[in-house]
């Protein structure tokens, strides 16, 4: 349920400080003038409930809430009808809407609502990770945690216009023509790779995706390409790799235990909806199996 932006109420019913006891006898007049004129009549309302929408009751705390907010208390009786006002109206349509089978026909309702109650299973608490716990995992899965490594390439480029002389240019390296020798036919890097092993996201500075995901496949001595990217074509050259080390458990505590948590919710999912799947009818064609 949406409530109304509290600083815009402030905004709109912020005092010109007049003289106090004023304010507080009209704070008290107006909430009274305003449960007897929403309450008149309804015998049937539930306790402390400011009004129902269909049986629905679920709009005290959000008027309650307009009130506490306000350091004077002395919110008007408009501004608390117009805040109640807007609350039916949105319960009215949400009526409506569940009426008209939104929540069944409109995947992004779907979506949002099935979000929702994820989010509600995983909002739980669940059993916080001993640090025996975070280091047996980390034994075990240690490849988790490992960085992406680094590759040192090189590669000779062609502008947008040179595509055949690219692929003239791969012919002479498979040929066995050396890459220094056919790299001098090139033309100037966009952006120089500088000789160095770099991780796969500077990588992708100097190369473009494309390119950079070309060199990430090589092995080293392997030459890939051409490859076309926004500046042009690129012929990549895996000179050297370094694979990744793994870090120590003290540098990664906290993403293990992240790691841990993330499994421990999908478990906890998966209980709730093998118990919904268990507690319901669910009829599935024979030729669906």
């Amino acid at each position: 349920m949406v409530i109304p932006d509290l600083r815009e109420l402030r905004r709109l019913t912020r005092p010109s400080r007049p003289p106090a006891w004023p304010l507080a006898l009209g704070a008290a007049i107006g909430v009274a003038l305003s449960a007897r004129g929403l309450l008149a009549g309804r015998t049937t309302l539930p306790r402390d409930a400011v009004a129902t929408v269909n049986g629905v009751a679920d709009y005290e705390r959000a008027v309650a809430d307009v009130g506490a907010d306000r350091r004077d208390r002395a919110v008007g009786e408009a501004l608390r009808r117009r805040v109640l006002d807007r609350l039916v109206e949105e319960e009215l349509l949400v009526q409506h809407g569940l009426a008209l089978g939104l929540a069944r026909s409109d995947r992004r309702v779907r979506a949002e609502l099935t979000a929702a109650v994820i989010g509600s299973i995983l909002a739980a608490p669940g059993e916080e990770p001993s640090d025996d716990e975070v280091a047996v995992f980390f034994a075990e899965h240690a490849e988790l945690f490992r960085g992406p490594g680094r590759v040192r390439v090189e590669q000779i480029f062609f502008g947008a216009a040179r595509a055949d002389e690219a692929v003239r240019a791969r012919h002479r390296l498979d040929a066995g023509e050396s890459f220094a020798a056919v790299r001098a036919g090139g033309d100037p890097e966009p952006v120089p790779v500088p000789e160095a092993a770099l991780p796969p996201a500077r990588l992708v500075d100097y190369l473009g995706p494309t390119a950079a995901r070309t060199a990430l496949e090589l092995s080293p001595g392997q030459v890939g390409g051409p490859v076309r990217s926004g500046w042009g074509h690129h012929l990549v050259h895996v000179v050297a790799r370094e694979e990744a080390a793994t870090p120590p458990l003290a540098a990664v505590r906290e993403e293990v235990r992240a790691e841990l948590r993330r499994r421990d919710g999908d478990r906890r999912l998966r209980r709730y909806l093998d118990e919904l799947r268990a507690a319901a009818e669910v009829v599935v064609a024979e030729e669906a199996r």
